[in-house]
């Protein structure tokens, strides 16, 4: 992409003025006009120079609209949106970074707080992600990343939200599980099982097949105030807790 400096904008702001006036110089002194069968040519100054100028803006605004200050523009708007991503989501995945996942964590947990209702943050490790990545390579470890995204994005719903925090960990926040705890705890494992399944899946790479496999720990955020750290600290308990313990997942609570 051609970045538009302060020195190029002048330029193509001087090079389009000149070449508008150099237009309406020709047109002003080649064009020759008739009034009552007699030939005239523009002498009167104060006219020729009002037209001048109502010539010059009417052709030389869209030109440096189209060429100068649409670019630039377009230019701005696509580097604060390139600020955005690298911001906010992870560059291999394009999931939402811990920084983004912060934000709408404290979002969904002031909604509960409000609505009085459970929602949920679901830490997910990939078991068996470093010996494909020592055996296979880097490039099969990004695959198997990239893929677990799609999975997690595709099986969530548009309000939940889906992370990668680093290294092969993932996170999730779902949004309205129940008023009742109990039903958010049942709900919430409904779909902790879904996503073990999924993330389950072999994926076929270069000719070999890969899997990972996955503990998830799970924390519940309900109407009680609580910190985005000791929020992020219980799913954490719980996430090392399956996996020492070899289970699926655990809600922090104890409960699995």
């Amino acid at each position: 992409m051609q970045i538009l400096t302060v020195g190029k904008i002048i330029s193509r702001i001087a090079i389009v003025i000149a070449s508008v006036e150099l237009l309406i110089m020709l047109l002003l002194g080649d064009i020759p006009h008739t009034m009552d069968g007699k030939r005239l040519l523009f002498s009167n100054i104060a006219y020729v120079s009002l037209l001048n100028a109502i010539l010059l803006v009417l052709f030389a605004s869209p030109l440096i609209y189209f060429w100068i200050v649409k670019p630039f523009v377009d230019e701005r708007d696509a580097a604060i949106h390139e600020v955005t991503l690298l911001a906010h989501y992870d560059p291999l995945t394009h999931l939402a970074n811990r920084r983004l996942i912060n934000q709408n964590l404290s979002v969904l947990m002031a909604h509960c707080i409000r609505r009085k209702i459970y929602g949920a943050l679901m830490l997910i490790d990939l078991d068996n992600f470093k010996t494909i990545n020592d055996t296979h390579g880097h490039d099969a470890g990004d695959t198997i990343l990239v893929a677990t995204a799609k999975r997690l994005t595709d099986a969530m719903r548009e309000e939940d939200v889906v992370g990668r925090i680093g290294g092969d960990e993932f996170v999730i926040l779902i949004h309205h599980l129940d008023a009742n705890e109990q039903h958010a705890k049942n709900n919430v494992l409904t779909i902790a099982e879904k996503l073990h399944t999924i993330i389950n899946e072999p994926l076929e790479y270069n000719s070999a097949i890969l899997q990972v496999g996955a503990s998830i720990g799970i924390s519940l955020s309900g109407p009680e105030r609580e910190s985005i750290d000791t929020v992020f600290k219980k799913a954490d308990i719980a996430m090392y807790q399956a996996k020492k313990n070899h289970i699926k997942y655990i809600i922090h609570s104890g409960m699995s």
